[in-house]
């Protein structure tokens, strides 16, 4: 058991695992909003796969404060995840998305350290720079989330809210046209803490492209030099 768990830390924690959370992102990003607005019994499939999510983040950093705080922000999340899906006369739907955002930018980071770990350039580095935009692009959509519990309102325009999982939808959409600064005026926020975050996405959105193409221009030169 102790050398199955290391074999997927190491595995974690190299390059090469870039390539799977990529394709776990692209799925949950761009795939899994079609199969929730064709089969809203759907959201059930989307749960498991953030709960996946979060667990892997335990085994992405060798550090132990990050090991420590992604266990236990994964187990309150399953624990409030089943305590909701169950028959239980009990509902932390708020306090659930905000350990979730919790989780999503603890996750963030470690991946924006594994990303900046050393001077390598290549492909898998590329790759994790696409995944941390995707992170964002959910951090978005949890943070939407969490402003329509807190204020009863946050997007308008094309689109329903049932403030529910069902909500995904319409909020990772929201939260990727603004981090690609595309903004085709379908869907807009309706107060002003949905509005700072919509801005804040675009910012990042700007900013995040610039500094990964100036630390892969640095990187290049460092290894032009040591050769």
């Amino acid at each position: 058991m102790f050398i199955a768990l290391k074999k997927i830390k190491n595995y974690w924690v190299s390059d090469a695992s870039f390539v799977t959370l990529l394709v776990i992102l692209v799925f949950t990003v761009f795939i899994m909003p079609i199969f929730i607005d064709v089969e809203s019994d759907n959201v059930l499939f989307l749960n498991v796969i953030f709960l996946a999510l979060f667990f892997v983040g335990i085994f992405s950093s060798g550090d132990r404060t990050f090991i420590i705080i992604t266990s236990i922000l994964f187990l309150l999340h399953l624990v409030l995840k089943i305590i909701r899906l169950s028959d239980l006369p009990l509902d932390f739907y708020l306090m659930e998305r905000v350990v979730g955002i919790l989780n999503l930018i603890v996750f963030i980071v470690i991946n924006v350290r594994l990303l900046f770990r050393d001077d390598q350039i290549d492909v898998y580095r590329v790759i994790g720079a696409i995944n941390v935009y995707l992170l964002l692009a959910l951090f978005g959509s949890f943070g939407f989330e969490i402003i329509y519990f807190l204020t009863g309102s946050t997007i308008g325009g094309e689109v329903e809210l049932y403030g529910d999982d069902r909500d995904y939808v319409s909020y990772i959409y929201y939260s990727l046209v603004s981090i690609t600064t595309v903004g085709y005026g379908d869907i807009f926020p309706l107060n002003v803490p949905t509005k700072m975050l919509s801005v804040f996405l675009s910012a990042i959105g700007i900013l995040y492209p610039a500094v990964i193409i100036a630390k892969l221009v640095a990187a290049a030169s460092n290894i032009k030099h040591q050769d």
